[in-house]
């Protein structure tokens, strides 16, 4: 994004200027190879929002690639995601301007925050080539067509008399067609197309492209291999290049800290906040006496522990106190339930104790004392990656013995049982931690419909503690107006 002699040093106290402005690019498709930096000026939220807003949709990405969805569930739910958060519309659509710019500087701030280690960078392009096949598929036959010809792909169309003379070798791709006439029409009907075979080595694999002369003769159904191909390519090129050059950005204390956070959110496969998760708990839906029943059917395991530590031990350390606090405050118990539901559980302090070191506190997150914030509940991102003396994430945190057992120990009333940890294992093993997260609510929700891919509602991984919570408190009502209904 910035290029040599063109930094600016100057900043004033809103704006950053991503290179010298030369006014606003022209998008003339859907399709981006992300070649061309962007030209203008964003402020420093939006230089965030917008990478937060692409960065839910990549993690979508990874948790669907996680879960082993199939191709289409995977397409379905990016479609769903992109269009949410960073959506594109066909050429007719009033904003699509603007759209495209918001997804080409997404593309761009995302670039500078995952391009500083091997391992970021290969997440980064694994995912991007994901969201730019689905945006292929899904865009328009001649939007397509008019962007594979503004750009040079280095591909040779092969002439009517080479595909007379090597006939035999292009026609035997031909067998998947049942009847001998559709074949025929189908391969006279076939443009070809000629590269270097090393261009597309999943189609040599597949045995779906003629090999002459180290030249791979390419059906035009399969032109989108070469496409995908040649984006993957030029995004590793880039990112190698950019993370030569992202030293430069260390003078600039405000982007630092964005481009970690962004970061932080990669490695721990979660970016996406749950939205109402900012509410404070005044609604006194829940008592304090719910609480223990309701950690039992209804909490995520970093909640869940939190209370039997609580329970086992009649005490938490500060970190834990706020973590699980701030947890059933958003839940619903009101600040005079959130008293009596910690004076119970410290059973072992006194009245005096009690008042002068902890009811201070607990009114204090409630926004009641001291500057009288409204203070949310930890996201798993926060969770996942906590400072020293913060409570963290059982999944990523506890040891693979101990992570099994305690998942047996409070999940298996529930349905979990020893034949599914090895799925949730490979999860957690291959660091995508919310995915377990969400593997045990599918599981442990089985019985209130709950399918294997369904997430916590329309095929969304858990991101947030309360949106765990809240989702299973809302199955378990609907489950028994139903029941209640039956009788």
């Amino acid at each position: 994004m910035y290029k040599s002699g063109q930094r600016q040093h100057a900043y004033d106290n809103k704006d950053i200027s991503l290179v010298e402005n030369n006014g606003l690019l022209r998008y003339p498709s859907a399709l981006n190879f992300y070649d061309r930096p962007p030209q203008f000026d964003v402020t420093v939220e939006e230089f965030e929002t917008t990478a937060m807003d692409r960065l839910r949709v990549l993690a979508e990405i990874e948790s669907s690639l996680a879960r082993n969805r199939t191709w289409e569930e995977l397409k379905t739910a990016t479609y769903n995601q992109y269009m949410k958060y960073v959506p594109l519309h066909t050429n007719t659509y009033d904003d699509t301007e603007e759209e495209r710019r918001k997804d080409h500087l997404g593309h761009y701030v995302l670039r500078l925050a995952f391009c500083r280690s091997e391992d970021l960078r290969r997440r980064f392009v694994k995912a991007e080539l994901t969201l730019f096949r689905v945006r292929y598929e899904e865009t328009e036959a001649m939007d397509r067509e008019h962007f594979l010809s503004s750009r040079d792909f280095n591909w040779i169309p092969v002439t009517k008399e080479e595909k007379v003379q090597y006939n035999h070798g292009l026609y035997s791709m031909y067998h998947a067609f049942r009847h001998e006439q559709d074949r025929a029409d189908a391969f006279e009907k076939e443009k070809f197309y000629k590269v270097k075979w090393t261009r597309v080595p999943d189609l040599v694999e597949k045995r779906k492209v003629f090999l002459k002369g180290g030249w791979a003769y390419v059906p035009g159904r399969e032109q989108s291999s070469i496409v995908f191909k040649e984006f993957e390519v030029e995004l590793e090129r880039a990112l190698e290049t950019t993370a030569r050059l992202i030293p430069r950005l260390d003078e600039d204390s405000r982007l630092i800290p964005v481009l970690d956070n962004l970061s932080q959110g990669f490695v721990a496969g979660v970016a996406s906040e749950w939205t109402n998760a900012t509410e404070p708990g005044s609604s006194g839906e829940i008592r304090a006496e719910m609480v223990d029943d309701l950690a039992k059917k209804h909490f995520p395991m970093c909640m869940r522990s939190l209370h039997e530590n609580l329970r086992r031990d009649n005490h938490l350390k500060h970190f834990g106190r706020l973590q699980y606090g701030l947890f059933l405050k958003v839940l619903g118990l009101s600040v005079e339930e959130a008293i009596a539901f910690w004076r119970k559980s410290f059973s072992r302090v006194t009245d005096d104790k009690f008042n002068k070191e902890y009811r201070y506190n607990i009114r204090h997150s409630y926004g009641l004392e001291g500057k009288r914030a409204n203070y949310p509940a930890k996201s798993c991102l926060q969770i996942l990656t906590p400072g020293p003396s913060d409570v963290g994430c059982p999944y990523r945190h506890f040891s693979s013995e101990n992570l099994q057992t305690a998942l047996l120990s409070m999940y298996s009333q529930q349905g979990l049982k020893s034949a599914d940890l090895p799925e949730i294992m490979a999860t957690v093993d291959a660091g995508h931690y919310h995915v377990a997260c969400t593997r045990v609510f599918e599981m442990t929700h089985a019985p209130h419909g709950v399918a294997k891919g369904e997430g916590i509602g329309g095929g969304e991984s858990v991101t947030h503690p309360n949106q765990y919570a809240a989702r299973s408190m809302e199955l378990a009502k609907v489950k028994n107006e139903d029941d209640k209904m039956v009788e």
